[in-house]
């Protein structure tokens, strides 16, 4: 093994077996809790709970260790409603035809459309973006790896530290979404990834019955 700069790892907590099974299960039934949401309520949340959110979501394991992502926090009411207006045009053209009968009959239990009234009306949008490549110290441009995995699996921190928080949250990629790099004023290195939207339900938020149905374990895991 090449030796390497590195610290003793010192805050792991190992804990009994029963515990360990105890803390499994209680995971699993507060994650069960995790729906997403459509109809939102336009409460405040505090800016810092946003924020821990995504420190959590760049703890994610990545290539390299690059943290080839880019979180951008959406608050301002202006911007929510470009984003808003800006996704509305590309979704009809999706609903309208462009996604196909079989894509649009897969939809169809969720009883989604065009109209995306959540994009203003929740708190918080964050826009995610991947980096493709990275500028060194010496301001040399460097290639960063398994981006969409990295930035993937940091997506799915941020979901969960935002449901643990108490919030709820909508994933949403409008195609194509590269009118949010423009909103976002993002640079040219990064492509967006999608569109997180982020707060309270509203006190009439529904969870459509064909998004309860989960496939159970022996469908979606083998033991070997």
């Amino acid at each position: 093994m090449q030796n390497h700069n590195a610290s003793p790892l010192n805050d792991f907590i190992e804990y009994p077996q029963a515990e360990m099974l105890l803390r499994s299960e209680q995971f699993y039934t507060d994650i069960k809790r995790r729906h997403s949401i459509r109809q939102f309520s336009d409460r405040t949340v505090d800016k810092a709970i946003i924020e821990n959110c995504l420190k959590a979501a760049g703890t994610a394991p990545n290539g390299a260790n690059h943290q080839p992502w880019h979180f951008a926090a959406i608050h301002s009411p202006e911007i929510k409603k470009q984003v808003r207006e800006q996704a509305e045009a590309h979704e009809r053209g999706f609903y309208e035809g462009r996604a196909g009968e079989e894509w649009l009959g897969a939809l169809k239990p969720l009883g989604t459309d065009a109209n995306k009234p959540y994009l203003e009306h929740a708190p918080w949008l964050i826009a995610i973006f991947s980096q493709k490549t990275k500028e060194s110290e010496a301001g040399q441009k460097q290639n960063n790896y398994y981006v969409h995995e990295s930035v993937g699996i940091a997506t799915g921190f941020l979901i969960n530290a935002l449901h643990h928080s108490g919030l709820v949250t909508l994933t949403h990629t409008p195609k194509p979404m590269s009118f949010l790099s423009k909103i976002c004023k993002r640079p040219d290195n990064e492509r967006p990834y999608m569109l997180l939207i982020v707060g309270y339900p509203a006190s009439n938020a529904t969870v459509p019955h064909h998004a309860s149905t989960k496939k159970p374990l022996d469908q979606i895991a083998s033991f070997l």
